[in-house]
């Protein structure tokens, strides 16, 4: 599905470049606040196409736009789909008027702590040429960074939206909680819930890297955003 060139482009349209779970909820809660917009995706196979035009959304295959550019660009495609990720995001910088805002769905994966540390926004990233996994992350934000685009570095639909409608250019920012927890008790708190069938009677493993704790308090004063839910504990309906 294409729209044609003589179709004006409105200041609040908006092109989900991988309109997955993440894609839609932005593309429903972007529609909310912009009723009279017009929201484009773009996927890597027509399969979910006549499931994107039933909810509204124009859809089309990636690449560039034959048609007139876009305001707002979100991607949010991963990277395990494509051999060029990087690429894939230059291509969609290119689908970007270069007004509103264009933001990359990045991963917390890039920050170079595994020992069960805090980390922030400013926080070390991994060195390019120590993981395969990290570099084809930071080389894909490096696209987006210099194209004056945004990144944030794990997925949140609400903050997403706030911040592409802040305009900034060339910033990092993340998506967390503040309330950092384990498998081990997520797994704890999922079994209190109650919400569940069945009950998780524990991990195979107990080896590999510790992961870290991540803190996004420099995002939540500068965006303004808070989670719907103030913690994973809070969404299961039990008491912190």
């Amino acid at each position: 599905v294409t729209v044609s060139t003589s179709e004006s482009v409105g200041q609040n349209d908006l092109l989900i470049v991988g309109p997955g779970v993440l894609g839609r909820i932005v593309a429903e809660k972007w529609r909310q606040e912009h009723p009279d917009c017009k929201i484009y995706g773009q996927t890597a196979t027509t399969d979910h196409h006549s499931e994107l035009t039933k909810i509204g959304i124009i859809p089309s295959l990636k690449g560039p736009r034959v048609d007139q550019k876009v305001p707002y660009v979100i991607f949010c495609a991963p990277p395990y789909r494509t051999d060029d990720y990087p690429g894939d995001l230059r291509v969609a910088a290119s689908n970007w008027s270069g007004e509103g805002s264009f933001l990359f769905t990045s991963s917390t994966a890039v920050y170079d702590c595994n020992d069960n540390g805090f980390c922030g926004e400013d926080s070390p990233c991994v060195p390019i040429g120590m993981s395969p996994r990290t570099d084809v992350l930071l080389k894909a934000e490096n696209v987006v960074l210099e194209a004056g685009g945004c990144a944030l570095r794990l997925d949140a639909a609400s903050l997403g939206i706030a911040i592409m409608k802040r305009r900034l250019r060339g910033r990092v920012f993340v998506g967390c909680d503040n309330q950092p927890l384990s498998r081990q008790e997520i797994m704890d708190r999922v079994n209190r819930s109650g919400k569940f069938d069945g009950k998780f009677e524990g991990f195979t493993g107990t080896d590999g890297p510790l992961g870290k704790r991540m803190d996004n308090s420099k995002t939540r004063a500068e965006i303004g955003w808070e989670p719907k839910y103030p913690s994973f504990t809070e969404f299961l309906g039990l008491s912190n």
